[in-house]
């Protein structure tokens, strides 16, 4: 599994960085291909107290789906559930709460969803890895098209190859079956 944040340009635009970091906490790795959670990881690092963690825990599985289907409209249950509120601070638009890591994260969704690079956080089909689409038209499907290292795992090829094998044991099929009539 790709593991570090700047390989092939995934890196997702300043504050969503980290939101990506959280959504990646949950992963299906290429060794066991099972899922994996490492949010504790994650949340012994951070230093978070046990209730914060919970909520951020809650947030992140709240926010996979959203990723996965494009559909952000879950993030109005948790506006109203952090207390996330907009201000205005020197000429721009923040988000205050008493809801600790959580409320920020959420604060660093919102700022993407009106920045529109919520909608380039995507996750692979495949293995499920949260990557920032950074192609010119937001198209990208897949994590990799190719294997980054040495544990890399290469998706889009894969997906590829897949169909190709499929296709060509259809035409096989088809080809045989009017053979014998």
């Amino acid at each position: 599994m790709v593991s570090t944040a700047d390989f092939a340009g995934q890196v997702a635009p300043a504050e969503l960085e980290p939101v990506r970091t959280l959504l990646n906490s949950w992963l299906i790795p290429n060794d066991s291909r099972q899922p994996t959670d490492r949010f504790d990881e994650l949340a012994r690092a951070s230093r978070w107290r046990r209730r914060d963690a919970a909520l951020v825990r809650e947030l992140r599985d709240g926010l996979r789906p959203a990723v996965e289907s494009g559909d952000a409209g879950c993030l109005n249950q948790w506006i109203e559930r952090t207390g996330l509120r907009p201000a205005v601070d020197e000429g721009g638009v923040v988000y205050r709460h008493e809801s600790g890591p959580a409320g920020d994260y959420l604060a660093a969704v919102l700022a993407a969803v009106a920045a529109g690079t919520w909608k380039r956080l995507k996750a692979c089909p495949d293995c499920k890895w949260v990557f920032y689409d950074n192609t010119r038209n937001g198209s990208k499907r897949w994590c990799l098209m190719y294997a980054g290292g040495p544990d890399g795992r290469a998706c889009g090829t894969i997906a590829k190859v897949r169909r190709y094998r499929d296709r060509r044991a259809c035409e096989l099929r088809t080809s045989q079956g009017s053979a014998t009539v």
